[in-house]
């Protein structure tokens, strides 16, 4: 069994979360600049195995997509241009900057650390795979 790696994908930064090989435990990996983001996956996955791309999809309240969509959409046609053996999955990612902000408050980080935003989109990657694995 092959892991599965979430995409909290941003303008600037993507936070990127792992999954052990048995699919049990989501962790974050790391946080990437967005420019360097496919030539990272793609050497990722020459080293591990990965069989499915997680991609948060970033909703309005009114459950229409956000603008941020306009950004991911021609991201994920490159990926599946570049990488087209993996599969991509979307999940619903509304809240999870402010649930990864809750969860650096809860695990006693200081205000300077929270301050850190490639943590914050590390730890909503992984808010996002977790979310996933939840669901299947």
């Amino acid at each position: 069994m092959g892991r599965i790696l979430a995409i909290d994908f941003g303008k600037v930064r993507t936070g990127l979360a792992v999954t052990d090989e048995l699919q049990i435990i989501a962790s974050g990996l790391t946080t990437v600049n967005t420019k360097e983001l496919i030539p990272f996956l793609k050497e990722y996955i020459s080293k591990e195995s990965v069989e499915l791309f997680v991609i948060g999809l970033p909703k309005q309240m009114n459950n229409e997509a956000s603008e941020s969509e306009a950004l991911i959409a021609p991201f994920i046609n490159k990926l599946e241009t570049q990488i087209p053996n993996i599969p991509i999955k979307r999940i619903d990612e509304r809240f999870t900057s402010k649930m990864a902000f809750q969860t650096m408050i809860d695990s006693g980080l200081k205000k300077k650390q929270r301050q850190n935003k490639a943590l914050v989109d590390e730890i909503s990657a992984t808010i996002i795979l977790q979310s996933y694995l939840y669901s299947k």
